[in-house]
């Protein structure tokens, strides 16, 4: 015993680097999660700004398209209406040309001819006036199509930016929460190392005892080392266990940061058979959630923290050994204790 002493007190004089170490862990993770969580807002601000934004350059190529189409129906009809002047230029130039002939062949005509080829080319001059508008107006919706095409390009490299602005997000993203899973991971870790540890040493402190053992991740005590029969009073041979029990507890509090969320789980369970139901418990879930809650308040009353203990009761529903016989309800009748995550 004395040796098991003086191993804990050398293994104590380590204690406190370690502790170091494990602070400068938690506080990296969550300098971490603090750094994942304003990357996700900013992410999240760009990626909503972005939506807004080709919101509004989508319906402006809607609207520009729209007004490009009407132009090219409004350069349409002018190219029309110049080819129809062109052809009444034409037909005009035809019959100036037959009434020069007329004029040439009939001198008695030469004053009418003279006349309506004044009057043939006062139409004339005002048709070419009426093709330079439309000429005009025909480039001046040209140079309206060249720059509708320059904003076009100019809103598709600003929708091409903001794609490869959403690409780089999503990485980032994606690295980030590469990054808290490996951090959740060495957390977790964390704890089944504490959690072998403090198993390890119960099972030093209570290995001389046959009805307490291991069973998966959980310690289980017989029923009968806590409780008389049908009671949920700790017995004196029970609180003597319970403080070995709470002595561990209490290191372990001790050295388990806190930034780690843990608690020490407590499960009280009953074997099959029915109570009367004329004592102070009317059935098995109330008697193994007193028991569970019992022994909770006693580990309380030694110290250890409320915030590291839950109570739980699961009546004869979960039993280790199916049956009814002596040994399958003793076996039945226990309190479980597991050390887990809150």
């Amino acid at each position: 015993m004395a040796l098991g002493r003086r191993r804990f007190s050398t293994q104590q004089d380590y204690w406190p680097a370690f502790v170091d170490m494990l602070t400068t862990l938690v506080l990296s993770i969550i300098f971490l999660l603090s750094v994942f969580s304003l990357a996700q807002f900013f992410l999240s601000q760009q990626i909503t700004d972005r939506d807004t934004v080709l919101g509004r350059l989508n319906a402006q190529i809607a609207e520009l398209t729209e007004l490009l189409a009407m132009e090219r129906a409004s350069n349409r009809d002018l190219q029309d209406n110049v080819a129809l002047l062109e052809s009444n230029l034409k037909d005009a130039l035809a019959t100036r040309d037959n009434l020069q002939g007329l004029i040439a062949s009939q001198s008695g005509a030469a004053d009418a001819a003279d006349s309506k080829a004044e009057a043939l080319s006062s139409q004339l001059s005002d048709e070419k006036r009426v093709s330079q508008r439309a000429l005009a107006q025909v480039e001046l919706l040209n140079q309206q199509i060249a720059a509708l095409r320059r904003q076009i390009a100019a809103l598709e490299d600003a929708l091409n930016a903001s794609e490869s602005r959403d690409r780089e997000s999503s990485a980032k993203i994606a690295d980030l929460g590469r990054r808290l899973n490996v951090a959740l991971a060495q957390r977790v870790q964390e704890l089944a190392r504490y959690r072998s540890d403090f198993f390890g040493r119960l099972r030093e402190i209570l290995s001389q005892r046959s009805d307490i053992r291991v069973v998966g991740d959980r310690f289980v005590f017989q029923s009968e080392v806590l409780f008389d029969s049908g009671n949920d009073d700790v017995n004196p041979a029970g609180r003597g266990e319970l403080d070995k029990l709470a002595e561990a507890v209490l290191q372990l509090e001790g050295q388990i940061p806190p930034e780690i969320a843990w608690v020490l789980r407590v499960d009280g369970h009953t074997d099959a058979r029915p109570l009367s139901g004329t004592g102070r418990f009317r059935d098995n879930w109330e008697l193994s959630a007193a028991r569970a809650i019992s022994v909770v308040k006693y580990l309380i009353g030694k110290g250890i923290s409320p915030n590291h203990l839950v109570a739980a009761g699961f009546g004869e529903f979960q039993p280790l050994e199916e049956g009814d016989s002596d040994e399958a309800n003793a076996k039945n009748r226990r309190i479980e204790l597991k050390l887990t995550e809150r």
